[in-house]
């Protein structure tokens, strides 16, 4: 049904095999666009991007603090007031039943 296609990568110029199986996959998730860079530029860009997709979001800052329950010193992704307690994962999960 789909045959191989000879692509140009448009960040490295090298060309690319688009598979017929690539070319069935895309058509089964609706994508309308073929690919514009090979696998390797592909990979190298989601690398730089931290792994998220589109409208990726930055880092989140870590603060770190002490483990209200066990003491242990921990990082949580907000800052700490000091009106609550705060928990490492293991205690929080143990908080939470699960």
């Amino acid at each position: 049904m789909f045959e191989d296609k000879t692509l140009t990568c448009k960040d490295c110029g090298t060309e690319f095999v688009f598979s017929g199986s690539e070319q069935e996959f895309y058509a089964e998730k609706g994508f309308e666009n073929e690919p514009g860079r090979c696998p390797s530029c592909r990979a190298s860009r989601k690398q730089n991007r931290g792994g998220f997709g589109r409208g990726s979001r930055p880092r989140r800052e870590m603060h770190e603090t002490t483990c209200s329950a066990c003491g242990v010193t921990t990082q949580v992704p907000f800052r700490p007031s000091g009106d609550r307690p705060v928990y490492c994962s293991d205690c929080f999960s143990k908080n939470r039943g699960y």
